[in-house]
């Protein structure tokens, strides 16, 4: 058995496990967190993506040993029981989700995206969620979220639609 401490979500968690134990096995089984989904099992989907030392990693893949001493930041860490953290809002206001068995780990991936560049391109956000499949939604919803949760993460306020005069159109 390994000896397990970490920080999952700003709380010091400990757990003893088998050397094998993969930090989506810890997550899950241990810890009871269950936002990290199983998907493929093989890194290939991103539904366990989580938070590591502010990056995104694939928690099928990673040795929850590797885990020890870090930092994680799992789904259920993201928002308070009253706050929806921004991302989280901005993907719900557009309908970027269906099923939801992608969203955390999208969501994740995209949290760390928008904390080391807070105005990214779409060719940059397609590439931060380029690991997470989703076979429900598609992605241009997921952009355009993530597009407007970078806006409310920059204190910049939601645009509104104004209609524009079209020549010749009645009033």
């Amino acid at each position: 058995m390994t000896n397990l401490t970490l920080n999952v979500n700003g709380e010091i968690r400990s757990a003893s496990v088998p050397p094998e134990t993969t930090l989506l096995d810890l997550l899950r089984d241990y810890f009871s967190l269950t936002g990290a989904k199983r998907g493929c099992d093989v890194g290939d989907c991103g539904a366990c993506t989580v938070i590591v030392d502010g990056k995104p990693v694939n928690a099928c893949l990673m040795l929850a040993g590797q885990a020890h001493g870090r930092a994680v930041l799992t789904i259920e860490g993201l928002a308070t029981r009253e706050r929806l953290h921004p991302i989280q809002t901005a993907f719900e206001e557009r309908a970027a989700l269906q099923c939801g068995f992608c969203g955390p780990g999208v969501i994740l991936s995209a949290k760390a995206l928008l904390e080391r560049n807070p105005n990214p391109t779409v060719r940059d956000i397609r590439d931060a969620i380029s690991g997470n499949l989703c076979r429900c939604t598609g992605y241009t919803k997921m952009i355009e979220a993530i597009q407007e949760a970078a806006r409310a993460l920059r204190g910049e306020t939601r645009e509104r639609a104004v209609p524009v005069p079209v020549e010749g159109a009645r009033p």
